[in-house]
Parts: structure tokens; C-alpha cells; sequence
């Protein structure tokens, strides 16, 4: 059949579908013609929700991003990150059209076919590799960032072995993030990204109320605390704000909504897929953060001001070590990004069986087997990157405008080829893809000068 062949990706004359959008929601059915077993990517389609996906992108896209975004608007002013963080979502969303038109001429639902696709076996390699930095690099290791395991400690202070995040760490990881790792469908997370969205909502109130109720400056509390030192401006919001630390401003921001790995697996699942639906969910999720992350940055600086560090529940533990409802945020909070860790797995299995396994059946052997080893992995690397801001900074700057920029425009340009390179949505696409490229050589610029010059790091300290 010729659905059948688009939905494989090997029919060489599946161009001509660009004119029209119908087909597209075929391309995404199950494989029914086969008499063996069906593919690994393919059997599994048309049975999550719209909301059941919104919750799974949502998850995805806020990861722990959203604890720096106080400090980016220290060190930009209220009226330049509100600039930035609108320009970053509708970027974003701009970015995930080009992904899902890109995969509806072809039919292909994998990232990394759309890399093959468009620049052959070494395309397929770089989306794989992006992927995984990504993911591991960004996301899965502030899960068990050891400031914030040394936080939740503060609740087993009565068990001396348990002082030691180490095996926190691994406790969670065997009997929380292991089996949800072990789902075969994205969509079943569905749940557990809803419950751990409304973690973050138990923040966000959090952080609204000790608003009103930390003064500034910060005197009367514990010997915690920082002094009672009177500073001009200490306690005064800046709109327009340009220092040094404002080069890690932009990859926070760019890291806060990238989402592009797991949009396609959501898409594969979703029931009546549509490029419209999956657009609109993309739109939905994109907003919803946007909202969260605005209030959150919003209410956070105006608690600290100046004070503001680059992990804003640091920030808290200055004035009050020991308020129980900054305890209980920080509970919270463990176990809003814990829930997150399975839903990034999910694009970085199906990226080693894409590289590894192309071509075979699902199994459940190579399905566990690569959970276990992407968890050692994980366990492994947090003990050597301690410092969050070093993390989101440089993974920000590398592989969120890959996702987010330079690989949909590339993978637009090259898949989209019936259209010619002088039209508006391909020129448009170049641009986009020139502007990824322009943002990461700032971004590792203005990075590494700091390291250079900038002996004081504000925010520091973890």
C-alpha cells in the first residue's frame, strides 16, 4: 500500500504529499499489512489522550529549569526577561511546526530518522548524540544534584546512614524511577506527569506566599541568614539589567523549554493524530509553563532581589533553614523532577534502539537492559557535576539550540525539498537555523569569559 510505504519512509516519491496535509494522520496508524512481528516504534500508536499528552510535553519542557529562572531575571530586569522567556516559547513553538511538518511529508516519527532522512547515517548519529547530552546531561543529572538531595536529608535527620544522598540516590532510583522506566508506553506517564505538574504548582504557590512574607532586606532571622547590611537598591526591581552573569541568562532560558525530543514519541502515541493536534498541544504545554515560569521568576526576585541566587530554594534556606513549608517545597520539588526522569528516558532508549537496533522487534531484554545502564550512567555522573549553573549553562548552550534551532530548520530545508530555497518558509527556516548558530557561539563566548574573569560568581555557593 502507499501509506503503507510513507509510513516506513522508503518510498522515494513521497514528496508530492507536501501539497496537502490529509494523509497525515494515516502516516501515524499501526503497521496492519505485516503478517510477522510489528516494528518496536510502531505498535503502540493512537491510544493517549490530548490531556493525558499535554501532561507528558508539560513534564518534559519543565524538568528543573524553572529554579533559576528568579536568578536570570536578577541579572537581566523584569521587562528584558519578559522579552526574552516570550521570544524563547514563541520560538519554541515555531520550532516543533517545522519538526512535525518535517516528519508529516515523510512519516517518519523518530528524531533521529529525521536526522538520517535529511543528512544520511551521520545525521541519524548527531540527533542520537544531541538527545542523549541532552537529556543526561541536563535533566536526568539535576534530579539527583546533591544540593537538593542534601535538602530533603533535612527530613531523616534521625537516620545517620541516610545522610549520605548516595543512597537516596539509589534507593529512588530502584523503587521509584526504575519501574516507571520500565513502561513500554510513553502515554502511561501521563499520570505521573499530572502528579508531579501539580508538585510544581504547590511551588509556585509557595513561593507567591513568602513573597509577602519575607521583608527586605533579610534581618530578625537565624544567624543563617546573610547581615543586616543596608545596600542602595538592595531591595529595588530592575527592569533593564546588563551584567556578567547575564550571559547565562539565555541557555537557562533556551533549556527551560526544550521539549523537541519527546515531541515526536508523544505524536507516535497520540489518538486521531493529527499534525494540528499535536501542534496544539505543543501550543497548550508552551503556554502553561510559560505562565508558570513567569510567576515563579517573578515572585522569586521580587522576594530577593539582589539576594537572588542561581538555585532559588538556596536562596530560601538563608532565611529560615528549618521553615517547614520551604522543607515541604523542597519535598516537593525532589519529587516533581524525580517524575521527570522517565519521560526524558523515553527519547534516550529510543534513541540507542534507533542507532543499536533499527530494525528489530520489540524485546524486552534490550528494553531493560538499557533502562538500567542509562540509570547507572545518571548515578554515575552527578557525583563529579555538583554545580547546577555550570550544567544548565553549558549543556544550554550546545544542545538547546541544537533541538530547539539549528536541527528543525536543517531538517526542514533538507526533507522539505519541493519547495525552493528562495520561498518564504525556507528562508525562514534558514534564518532560524543561522540564529541557532549565532546564539551558542555567544552563549560559549560569554561562558567562558566568565570562567576567565568573573572571580566572583554571585548566586554561587552550593
Amino acid at each position: 500500500m502507499e501509506l503503507q510505504k510513507l509510513s516506513n519512509g522508503h518510498h522515494k516519491d513521497f514528496q508530492h504529499l507536501e501539497e496537502g496535509e490529509t494523509p497525515e494522520r494515516e502516516e501515524f496508524l499501526p503497521h496492519k499489512s505485516d503478517g510477522g512481528k510489528p516494528p518496536q516504534f510502531t505498535d503502540f500508536e493512537g491510544k493517549t489522550s490530548f490531556g493525558m499528552s499535554v501532561f507528558n510535553l508539560s513534564n518534559a519542557i519543565m524538568g528543573s529549569g524553572i529554579l533559576g529562572l528568579s536568578y536570570a531575571m536578577a541579572n537581566t530586569g523584569i521587562i528584558l526577561f519578559l522579552v526574552l522567556l516570550t521570544s524563547i516559547a514563541v520560538l519554541s513553538s515555531y520550532s516543533v511546526h517545522l519538526l512535525l511538518r518535517s516528519a508529516g511529508v515523510v512519516g517518519i516519527r523518530a528524531y533521529e530518522q529525521l536526522g538520517k532522512r535529511a543528512f544520511g547515517h551521520p545525521g541519524k548519529i548527531l540527533a542520537a548524540v544531541v538527545i542523549t547530552m541532552h537529556n543526561i546531561g541536563g535533566k536526568l543529572e539535576f534530579w539527583v544534584n546533591s544540593n537538593l538531595i542534601s535538602k530533603v536529608q533535612l527530613f531523616c535527620i534521625f537516620f545517620e546512614w541516610f545522610l549520605n544522598g548516595n543512597y537516596l540516590i539509589i534507593i529512588v532510583s530502584i523503587f521509584i524511577i526504575l519501574p516507571l522506566a520500565l513502561m513500554r508506553q510513553l502515554g502511561y506517564l501521563g499520570y505521573t506527569s499530572g502528579f508531579s505538574l501539580t508538585c510544581m504548582v504547590f511551588f509556585l504557590i509557595s513561593v507567591i506566599y513568602k513573597k509577602f512574607n519575607i521583608p527586605c532586606p533579610f534581618d530578625g532571622f537565624t544567624n543563617h541568614t546573610a547581615e543586616n547590611i543596608s545596600i542602595d537598591g538592595e531591595c529595588e526591581a530592575k527592569y533593564f539589567t546588563i551584567n556578567q552573569q547575564t550571559a547565562y541568562t539565555v541557555p537557562i532560558l533556551a533549556f527551560a523549554f526544550v521539549c523537541h525530543p519527546e515531541v515526536l514519541p508523544i505524536y507516535t502515541e497520540l489518538r486521531n493524530p493529527t499534525k494540528r493536534r499535536m501542534q496544539a498541544i505543543a501550543n497548550v504545554s508552551i503556554l502553561g509553563m510559560f505562565v508558570m515560569y513567569l510567576l515563579t521568576a517573578i515572585f522569586g526576585y521580587l522576594t530577593f532581589y539582589l539576594n537572588t541566587e542561581a538555585e532559588l530554594l538556596h536562596t530560601y534556606s538563608k532565611v529560615d533553614p528549618l521553615d517547614t513549608l520551604i522543607l515541604c517545597v523542597r519535598l516537593a520539588v525532589l519529587v516533581a523532577v524525580t517524575l521527570t526522569v522517565p519521560v526524558v528516558l523515553f527519547p534516550i532508549r529510543r534513541a540507542l534502539l534507533q542507532l543499536l537496533f533499527p530494525d528489530k522487534p520489540f524485546h524486552w531484554l534490550r528494553h531493560i537492559s538499557i533502562a538500567l545502564c542509562l540509570l547507572f550512567v545518571v548515578n554515575l555522573l552527578v557525583i563529579f557535576v555538583p554545580n547546577i549553573r555550570d550544567i544548565f549553562g553549558i549543556i544550554g548552550a550546545t544542545s538547546a539550540p541544537s533541538l530547539i534551532f539549528i536541527l528543525p530548520g536543517l531538517f526542514y530545508i533538507r526533507i522539505v525539498s519541493t519547495e525552493p530555497m528562495n520561498s518564504r518558509p525556507k528562508i525562514q527556516a534558514a534564518c532560524f537555523t543561522a540564529l541557532g548558530f549565532i546564539f551558542m557561539s555567544m552563549s560559549l563566548t560569554f561562558i567562558a569569559l566568565d570562567w576567565v574573569y568573573g572571580e566572583n560568581r554571585s548566586g554561587g555557593g552550593h
